[in-house]
């Protein structure tokens, strides 16, 4: 494990009390009043961690980037404070306790437990306040032979239509999407967005179709086969959604996406509780294996499975199948 010691004798601190031009220097005692009435804590450290890694990932590039390079984006930008927010917090933490021991150790092996508790209290910050982080972690550019067009037209009305998308002006971006896959059939991209929009504005039938189009397409296209699972849970049809992430698994056998969505429908659709730990147990490994953002939504939804079997009596159970797949609630 690789690390640094810091000596900080708490005697010699840096907070100094100015009276004229006299300096005190603050006790242990006089320090943890003070940063008592400063409200400081260590959440303010991991706010402003993840506040600059908020502004990190808002400058990551997303066009023409795979899902693997942006995410790979996204967690050089965590790793940049991680540093910072342990140091800070460590600090305070010796600052406040009175205790004997004036030795910091700045953990920076990231495959270590230490390390990885700091980076995920980044990470669960911005997976909830952060815009950019939850962009960045759907964008899904993969791209085949048919992600773009040859007709330069279809180009112009596929461009034109992302725009209005990003701008959230979905009724406006739909006619560019459809006349660029009516001047060319086979943009398996627009077909895409244009699935996209129509779901979003709840013409799910118009979105399924656009979708399947786009697979007979490119079979492999991880957008439609992501998404009409989707669709189908909208519709509250849930044995259809289950059978479209199994599909995913014929193509990407180990997409955590598969097991996550699942997961998800047994957690509240199809309550079945023990069914819904399985999968999503799978999907957070998956997820921590490809250092996959969307680890904190698998995080939290395991959370919530535990609640309920915590109500029903089960909460051995909880841990048995925790177990299972090498998951230990103290350790992530």
């Amino acid at each position: 494990m690789k690390t640094f010691i810091i000596s900080l004798p708490l005697v010699c601190c840096c907070f100094l009390l100015h009276a004229q031009s006299d300096k005190k220097t603050l006790t242990p005692e006089q320090t943890k009043e003070l940063m008592s009435q400063l409200k400081m804590d260590t959440v303010k450290f991991l706010r402003e961690a993840a506040r600059q890694s908020c502004l990190c990932i808002d400058s990551v590039p997303l066009s023409h980037q795979s899902h693997k390079q942006v995410t790979a984006g996204i967690v050089a930008c965590i790793d940049k404070q991680v540093t910072s927010y342990q140091l800070s917090a460590k600090l305070y933490r010796s600052l406040t306790s009175g205790g004997a021991n004036n030795n910091i150790t700045l953990n920076e092996n990231k495959e270590s437990p230490e390390y990885k508790r700091y980076y995920y209290d980044i990470e669960r910050w911005l997976n909830d306040s952060c815009k950019s982080f939850r962009t960045a972690a759907a964008t899904n550019n993969e791209e085949s032979d048919f992600s773009s067009s040859s007709n330069p037209d279809a180009v112009d009305a596929y461009n034109a239509g992302l725009e209005k998308m990003q701008a959230d002006n979905l009724k406006e971006a739909l006619p560019f999407f459809e006349k660029a896959v009516q001047l060319d059939e086979k943009f398996a991209f627009a077909w895409d967005n244009l699935g996209i929009c129509n779901r979003k504005l709840g013409n799910y039938e118009a979105a399924l179709k656009a979708y399947n189009k786009s697979l007979e397409i490119d079979p492999k296209g991880k957008t439609p086969l992501q998404n009409i699972p989707v669709v189908y849970i909208y519709q509250k049809d849930y044995d259809k959604a289950i059978q479209a992430y199994e599909r995913i698994a014929t193509v990407y056998p180990d997409d955590p996406e598969i097991f996550y969505g699942i997961g998800n429908i047994y957690a509240y659709s199809k309550p079945d509780m023990e069914k819904a730990l399985h999968n999503l147990c799978k999907a957070y490994n998956l997820y921590v294996k490809a250092q996959s953002p969307y680890r904190a939504d698998a995080e939290k939804l395991i959370s919530y499975v535990y609640g309920q079997m915590k109500k029903a009596g089960k909460e051995d159970d909880f841990y048995k199948i925790l177990k299972e797949y090498n998951l230990n609630p103290s350790k992530n």
